[in-house]
């Protein structure tokens, strides 16, 4: 039996879909049932339930986006950097190995050479930086509470997507906003973030760090002509002429836009459909919402 935490997001969805498909009988841990946000709460369910493995999706990521991360400080730096500590605690005191869905938001840019980001590379969206996002801050603040612990996956999303028109889809998104930035990013497919990041526990790979992108990375126009190719939208797409107009006018804080290399989750094993390719097949099986 597997945990989950987090299960009621747009993250925990998608796992208690592929469990489900899979047949894993798993329980979605509630916080109005057992509040896991208390090291000892956790702690017996742990020691009574005696799942295989915990999965935390549970996090604070603001809604629509992380300009309300700016405005709920308390929640996002419980959810992102205290809350992951609390369950390596739990986990640990109880025998459980987990994972944990942390975030790619953390870095800015590529590497010098112009390559993407790596598991050892440091992060460089942070507090530390001091040029971050409130969101980032707290998500690069839970890896460093994790950094050294035993038995957990650090699984790094990063802009997640699918074919499913919703609000927390990178491609609704696009498709919403009045206005939009070009920038080029490493980019996640929901269905197969989850469906990797589960397959690490299945095939036992060496815990630790993964990034789990869609190989490759993409522009902002880039997606916005596989739109207009799939025939999703034939609208006229404005953009801001620069990210300094995009702060003035639209954002209340910066916002990471990164290269990521996601070649160690391939050296276990582990393969994700490049990145313009995944676009181009969830646009052609575009599901509008109801």
């Amino acid at each position: 039996m597997i945990y989950l935490l987090g299960g009621s997001g747009y993250v925990g969805q998608a796992y208690q879909a592929l469990l489900s498909r899979k047949g894993i009988p798993f329980r979605n841990l509630r916080r109005a049932d057992v509040d896991y946000s208390n090291r000892e709460t956790l702690r017996a369910a742990l020691l009574r339930d005696k799942p295989a493995f915990l999965i935390n999706a549970a996090g604070y990521t603001g809604k629509p986006n992380v300009d309300a991360c700016e405005l709920h400080k308390h929640e996002c730096l419980f959810g992102n950097a205290v809350l992951p500590g609390i369950i390596a605690g739990a986990c640990a005191d109880a025998g459980v190995p987990w994972g944990h869905v942390s975030s790619g938001c953390i870095y800015t840019g590529s590497r010098p050479d112009g390559t993407g980001f790596t598991e050892t590379d440091v992060p460089n969206f942070t507090f530390r930086t001091n040029n971050c996002s409130f969101y980032s801050g707290t998500k690069a603040l839970g890896e460093e509470v994790l950094a050294g612990q035993p038995n957990v996956y650090i699984w790094r999303l990063r802009i997640p997507f699918d074919q499913h028109d919703n609000p927390r889809n990178y491609l609704t998104k696009l498709l919403r906003y009045k206005r939009l930035l070009e920038a080029t990013n490493s980019i996640s497919q929901l269905e197969e973030f989850c469906a990797a990041t589960f397959a690490c526990w299945e095939r036992r790979v060496p815990f630790g760090l993964y990034n789990v992108t869609n190989p490759g990375h993409i522009t902002t126009s880039e997606i916005v002509e596989l739109i207009k190719a799939a025939g999703v939208s034939n609208q006229v797409f404005d953009f801001f002429k620069d990210e300094g107009e995009f702060m003035h006018l639209a954002a209340k804080t910066p916002r990471s836009n990164c290269v990521m290399d996601s070649s160690k989750l391939a050296s276990v094993g582990i393969r994700m459909t490049e990145v313009r390719e995944a676009v181009t097949r969830d646009l052609k099986r575009w599901v509008r919402a109801a």
